[in-house]
């Protein structure tokens, strides 16, 4: 899939998770976003999968940290800023995380 961010902050607002990150693509998937096709490709790989992922494989570790179930995930990804948004929504109020 690519390599993790170099950074990443995590905010958190009622059921929500909202994490930032930067630093997201590797130099090859950098080469590969240096043609239109390849930036579509990525943004693809880098959102639609990356939700398929979480659908197939339910993220336990963070459910059973957070004591909250995934209910839905919103991903995007500015490839040429090489930013991108995780939005993980919940079924419980995370906002006391934010308290810490």
């Amino acid at each position: 899939m690519g390599k993790g961010p170099s950074k990443i902050k995590t905010t958190f607002c009622k059921n929500w998770a909202i994490a930032e990150m930067e630093g997201n693509l590797s130099p090859v998937e950098k080469f590969i976003a240096s043609a239109d096709e390849g930036k579509q490709m990525l943004r693809a790989a880098r959102t639609e999968m990356v939700k398929e992922m979480y659908k197939k494989n339910r993220p336990v570790e963070m459910e059973e940290l957070l004591q909250a179930n995934l209910i839905d995930l919103f991903v995007d990804i500015d490839i040429e800023r090489d930013f991108g948004m995780s939005i993980f929504v919940f079924d419980k109020d995370l906002g006391y995380l934010s308290e810490k």
